[in-house]
C-alpha cells in the first residue's frame, strides 16, 4: 500500500494535538467490532488481537535513546520498545513521552484494531511533523520486516492509522515467542546492533524481505 504524506500528517497531527485515539483514523471508518458493547465501546475481554484486558499487566518503559516513556504489557514490551526505538533513532526522533501512546483504558474505539491499546500491545508514534518521506517508510517497513510478521503497521490497516503499531499475533503464538527471546538474549548478551547502530535497510536482501512482508500483510 502507498502511504501518501498527507496521510501521515494528518495521523500524526491529531494525536500530537491530544485528540482522542480515534483521530489517528485518516480512512473512512467503517463501524467498529465491538463484541458485546454498543456506541462503540469495546466490551470484550480481549482486545482484537487476542491479548487479554488485564491492567495489571501493564509497566512504564523508557524508549532506549530517548527522553520518552511509555505504558505496555510487559510481555509485549521487548517487541513494542524495538519498534519504537528504531523509530526514534531512524525514522523521527521522539523528544517526550506526549510523542507516544501505548495503554489507554478509555473503551471508546472507532476501528476494532483500536482495542488493542486496551491490552496494552499497541503503541502509537508521532511527531513526524509534515509526513514521512520514501526514505522514512521504507525504514518502516524494514522494522515490520525484522519483527517477522509479528508486528502490523497501522498504514495497512482500514481505516489507516499511519503512526500505529501493534502485536499481530496471539501471545501464545511461537513467532511472538521466539521473537520475544530473541530480543531479550541479544539485550542480555549485548550481540545485537549499538543503539543507534543499525544496518543497511537498503540492502538488497533486506529490502526484498521488507517487500514480501508488506505483499503478506495486505493480503490479509
Amino acid at each position: 500500500m502507498a502511504l501518501t504524506r498527507r496521510a501521515v500528517l494528518l495521523s500524526a497531527g491529531a494525536l500530537g494535538a491530544g485528540a482522542a485515539l480515534s483521530g489517528v483514523l485518516t480512512g473512512s471508518a467503517a463501524a467498529a467490532v465491538k463484541p458485546g458493547g454498543a456506541d462503540g465501546k469495546w466490551a470484550a475481554r480481549r482486545s482484537d488481537n487476542g491479548w487479554a484486558i488485564a491492567p495489571d499487566t501493564i509497566e512504564p518503559f523508557r524508549i532506549e535513546g530517548s527522553p520518552a516513556t511509555v505504558r505496555l504489557h510487559r510481555d509485549a514490551a521487548a517487541i513494542l520498545l524495538h519498534v519504537a526505538r528504531r523509530w526514534h533513532y531512524e525514522v523521527v526522533p521522539l523528544h517526550s513521552s506526549r510523542e507516544v501512546l501505548g495503554y489507554r483504558t478509555d473503551r471508546t474505539v472507532r476501528a476494532a484494531y483500536e482495542s488493542n491499546y486496551l491490552s496494552g500491545s499497541a503503541i502509537a508514534l508521532l511527531g513526524a511533523g509534515d509526513g514521512l518521506w520514501p526514505h522514512q517508510e521504507a525504514v518502516v517497513r524494514d522494522i515490520l520486516a525484522d519483527c517477522g510478521g509479528v508486528v502490523r503497521w497501522g498504514a495497512d490497516l482500514s481505516p489507516t492509522a499511519a503512526c500505529h503499531f501493534q502485536i499481530d499475533v496471539a501471545p501464545n503464538a511461537k513467532p511472538f515467542t521466539d521473537l520475544t527471546k530473541a530480543f531479550h538474549d541479544r539485550a542480555v548478551h549485548r550481540s545485537g546492533p549499538r543503539p543507534g547502530a543499525v544496518q543497511d535497510p537498503a540492502a538488497p536482501e533486506r529490502r526484498a524481505k521488507a517487500r514480501r512482508l508488506a505483499k503478506a500483510q495486505a493480503s490479509n
